[in-house]
């Protein structure tokens, strides 16, 4: 029972009965001492009894290997394989001594002349046994210190007692506080033997006074049992409920907690204390059981854990860095290598003592593939510059045509710069706009002033516009007939018509191609014709004017294209370079996977619009 109310005192108890208790009490700690006693007693005995090794058969060589082990150990656990040891070694030394005297004597020697050959193994072996007694008088002295201080300790705990069973106050409330000292007492070990009688009297000197002052009765010890009885039976009752609990990691500790409480809850009767005890403990056994399989599962997993993480590892290992050359090739490679940590991300963890090694392994091949890939574009950059050089010289060369009258001579310099062009990689992004932009202008300025000086064509671009906007009128008034065929047909004949006008005058061909290309497209949208059919059919039809205009002409807007296609060719490496960055585990991630997905998808349609013009350019060529 933890704490006792004053009330629980208030019933007065005989004479008898207090001296009955009283003296139960003093034959408990008698023989708690005389336990205690035994235990010490037994404890120095067993301490004391080790396996002793028969030595008789040993040489002297052997005996000192022995000695020489036995140093190694603890004294209590070797002291008699030392004694053996020493006996043998004598007994040996003794044999070998009157070995050399018998001899001697057959020699015709004296006895009295006779001296033993000095022994160096015996030398050796006395300093080892001296060190073992330094060794066995430390310990012993080890052992002695802590008697006394227990001794101490023994001593304040019933200084302590005495003046608890001493109190002239309401003693009651000492209780919780006496049974504490109990407690420390029964903790504190053993003490020199010479102290062991008094001490233990003068402890059940003091029990019996404080039991005896309080006045308490059996009834007060039964109550506490019944009490104790109940709290276990609760704590029985919440084991068998962890029984059937699914989360066995959570019933494993709470099942720690309930030990916590049984230990700290007092006993039962004797009677019942095995069945109380039992029944925990077969609660017990269950929930361990299940806690022993699971973990033992557990282990199954990070075992095929570690043999997967491992694999990855050798996959990436695995990448031959000096096959990938291009941009294209090592953003395959990354994809790859991200989808592979993307694998390594839903893989859980490996053992224990093996997790950090492999993740290592794991980091280090993640880290020599992308310082790989960060060389190989520091390269590609070098390689940029020097191209934006050559570019920056062709910007200068055209500008410094541009104005020059003599246009057939200046038209074959433009043509040369532009194939120079077409032959220099490309450079830096955010310069790729910029330089072309300058390059182009410089050449379209040459073109244009070239174009405005053939003044006999004037009149006749006048007419060829009033041809074109009537043919956009014939266009825009196109009707879609019950049969879709025709008029399609109907308006590829009119874009076909269009081919065959002639020029425009400069300042109207953007207004007017512009125009066309809207009716176009929206008789094209009317007819359901996707957008690639419709604009090639349009670059078809404009090939054709570009071929009257000569060679140069098609040269000039091949490397337009070539430079746009350049271009939605990275713009699409960058976007699915991005998209294995992202993570669709949120709804924002999925959104902005999806919106980059479809970017792409526009792009590559894009490029593949272009790479059909540019074929179609090649066989005009």
């Amino acid at each position: 029972m933890d704490s006792i109310n004053k009330t629980d005192f208030s019933e007065s108890i005989s004479d008898k009965e207090l001296q009955d208790f009283s003296a139960e009490l003093s034959v408990d700690e008698e023989t708690s001492a005389v336990e205690d006693k035994n235990t010490e007693s037994s404890a120095s005995i067993s301490t004391s009894t080790s396996t002793v090794s028969n030595y008789s058969a040993f040489s002297n060589e052997e005996l000192m290997e022995a000695l020489k082990n036995c140093l190694n150990k603890q004294v209590e656990e070797v002291k008699n394989d030392v004694e053996n040891i020493k006996q043998a070694f004598y007994r040996n030394h003794r044999a070998e001594v009157e070995n050399q005297k018998k001899l001697f004597l057959e020699n015709g020697g004296a006895e009295e002349d006779f001296v033993p050959k000095s022994d160096e193994l015996e030398e050796t072996f006395k300093s080892l046994l001296k060190e073992f007694r330094d060794k066995k008088t430390e310990h012993l002295a080890k052992i002695e210190k802590e008697k006394q201080e227990n001794l101490l300790k023994k001593q304040q705990i019933l200084e302590k007692m005495k003046i608890l069973a001493d109190a002239k106050d309401d003693v009651s409330t000492h209780i919780n506080e006496f049974r504490a000292l109990q407690q420390e007492w029964k903790s504190i070990g053993q003490v020199p033997p010479s102290s062991l009688s008094d001490l233990f009297k003068q402890y059940n000197a003091y029990q019996e006074a404080f039991w005896d002052l309080i006045k308490i009765n059996n009834e007060l010890r039964e109550y506490d049992f019944k009490k104790n009885l109940e709290a276990k039976t609760q704590i029985c009752e919440a084991a068998e409920k962890l029984m059937d609990e699914p989360d066995v990691v959570t019933a494993f500790q709470q099942l720690q907690k309930l030990h916590n409480e049984w230990h700290e809850t007092g006993p039962v009767s004797r009677e019942l204390r095995e069945e109380i005890w039992q029944r925990f403990k077969n609660a017990s056994t269950v929930v361990n059981k299940k806690h022993q399989t699971y973990f033992e599962s557990i282990r199954k997993i990070e075992d095929d854990n570690l043999v997967a993480k491992t694999a990855l590892c050798e996959k990436i290992e695995s990448i031959d860095f000096s096959v990938l050359k291009t941009f294209s090739e090592w953003e395959e490679a990354t994809k790859s290598v991200l989808a592979l940590q993307d694998e390594w991300r839903t893989i859980g963890f490996a053992p224990r003592k093996l997790n950090h090694k492999v993740f290592e392994r794991y980091r280090h091949a993640c880290d020599a593939f992308f310082s790989a890939k960060a060389e190989f574009y520091k390269q590609v950059r070098n390689s940029y510059a020097e191209n934006y050089r050559k570019k920056v010289e062709l910007c200068e060369k055209a500008e410094s045509l541009k104005d020059n009258t003599d246009w057939k001579e200046t038209s074959e310099k433009f043509i040369q710069l532009q194939k120079e062009w077409k032959a220099i990689g490309p450079v830096p992004r955010k310069y790729s706009d910029e330089l072309w932009k300058r390059f182009i202008s410089a050449c379209d300025y040459f073109f244009d002033q070239k174009q405005k000086n053939v003044h006999s064509l004037h009149e006749e671009e006048l007419a060829n516009l009033e041809k074109k906007k009537n043919l956009i009128a014939k266009i825009n008034s196109l009707q879609k007939s019950d049969h879709p065929n025709e008029t399609v047909a109907s308006l590829k004949a009119l874009i076909e018509e269009w081919t065959t006008i002639g020029h425009v005058p400069f300042k109207e061909k953007d207004k007017i191609y512009k125009d066309f290309r809207a009716a176009v497209d929206k008789k094209y949208e009317e007819l359901n014709i996707d957008w690639v059919s419709r604009r090639l059919d349009t670059f078809k039809n404009n090939l054709k004017d570009m071929n009257t205009k000569g060679q140069s002409k098609l040269i000039h807007e091949r490397d337009k294209l070539l430079h746009a296609r350049e271009r939605l060719n990275s713009e699409i490496a960058t976007y699915e370079n991005n998209l294995g960055y992202f993570t669709s585990t949120t709804q924002k991630g999925s959104k902005v996977i999806l919106e980059l997905e479809r970017k792409i998808d526009t792009l590559k349609e894009e490029s593949r619009l272009i790479e059909e013009k540019i074929r179609l350019i090649e066989d005009s060529l």
